[in-house]
């Protein structure tokens, strides 16, 4: 009798503990999608002022910083921060435009993930989804670097895909940085590059 109430006792708590950790897997899901709802608001809101060029100029190394976060966390408001971050770094260290901009936008993407650990179900059926699932499964790590470091219109579907596979949000996020800071200090080397090739251009032909 005394086992038989040992094991009745055993049972009732683990049942208690998983509906404890359902219930708050389920209250962080809607934090999730809560945060994410809010920066989309809040962007949308201030949408007329992202786009302009001379807000991220006056801000210098802090702009390049914000005109990556905010392109990363957003893609339902046109903002051009590739554009900001190769300007930037004409006329500022691009060495340093572009580590903040990778900041930025590693940063950033931290929306998408919370959007897929908060939404997996609104996408499972989907088959661009099911294929990036199978990419992350198989090789994560791998495939969020490449698509970090390389220019390319899916890296949102693989942020929203880790967030659903419940990768680890600090692995993520320090993956998503090791690609996106070298891509965005090539661009703005790029940038930097772009405007001593013009001067010198300029000042053969005026010269």
């Amino acid at each position: 009798m005394l086992k038989q109430g040992i094991g009745a006792t055993k049972q009732g708590v683990r049942q208690r503990a998983k509906r404890f950790f359902a219930s708050k897997t389920q209250y962080l899901r809607m934090a999730a999608l809560l945060v994410v709802v809010a920066i989309t608001v809040g962007l949308f809101l201030f949408r007329d002022r992202l786009g302009d060029f001379e807000t991220y100029k006056n801000y210098g190394y802090l702009g390049a910083f914000m005109v990556s976060a905010i392109t990363s966390a957003t893609i339902i408001l046109p903002v051009p921060g590739v554009a900001v971050v190769f300007a930037l770094g004409a006329v500022l260290n691009p060495i340093i435009v572009g580590v903040a901009g990778g900041v930025g936008g590693g940063l950033g993407e931290l929306t998408g993930y919370l959007a897929g650990y908060s939404g997996r179900g609104v996408v499972e059926n989907r088959k661009p989804y099911e294929r990036m699932e199978r990419w992350m499964s198989r090789r994560g790590s791998i495939t969020i670097f490449l698509l970090a470091l390389i220019p390319n219109p899916f890296f949102d579907l693989a942020g929203f895909t880790a967030g659903a596979l419940r990768f680890p949000l600090w692995k993520f996020l320090c993956i998503c940085l090791l690609g996106k800071i070298p891509r965005f200090v090539g661009i703005a080397i790029a940038g930097a590059w772009s405007i001593d090739w013009v001067i010198r251009y300029m000042e053969r032909v005026l010269g």
